[in-house]
Order: structure tokens, then sequence, then C-alpha cells
């Protein structure tokens, strides 16, 4: 195994240990949001559907891009 080879696999697990910790932020937020939201929710008796339906619309879209990337990237290194 040549050190080039040795760096690039270093150098993805730097990325996959970043790319875990922002999954697991934003779980965090998603949670932190819920917990936002019943409290509101039994202080107002209402519940704000166009804010949960875009918090969530958003974490989703953020999630999903982050792992269409690195899937790309691993296909790049593989192929």
């Amino acid at each position: 195994m040549t050190e080039e080879e040795l760096l690039k696999i270093i150098n993805r697990n730097r990325k996959s240990n970043f790319s875990k910790k922002i999954v697991i932020f934003v779980i965090l937020l998603n949670i932190i949001f819920t917990c936002g939201i019943m409290w509101l929710f039994l202080q107002t008796g209402n519940e704000p559907m166009t804010l949960v339906g875009a918090w969530f619309s958003f974490t989703t879209v953020e999630l999903w891009s982050l792992a269409s990337i690195k899937k790309k990237k691993e296909d790049n290194i593989s192929g």
C-alpha cells in the first residue's frame, strides 16, 4: 500500500466523522424543536403546522443532500 493510498483512507475517515457529527447535530436540533413546539402547544393550544412542515422538510433535505454527496464521493473513489 502506497503513502498516497493511506492518505486517501485517512482523509475519507476524517470527512466521514464530520458528516456523522452533522447528522447527530440535526437529530438533536429536531428533538429540541419538537420539545419547543410541544411546549408552545401546551401554552397556546395552537400548533404552527406550517412551521413544523417547513422545519422537517428543511432538515430532511439537508440530510438527504449530505447522503448523496457522500455517495457520489465514494463512487468517485472506488470507480
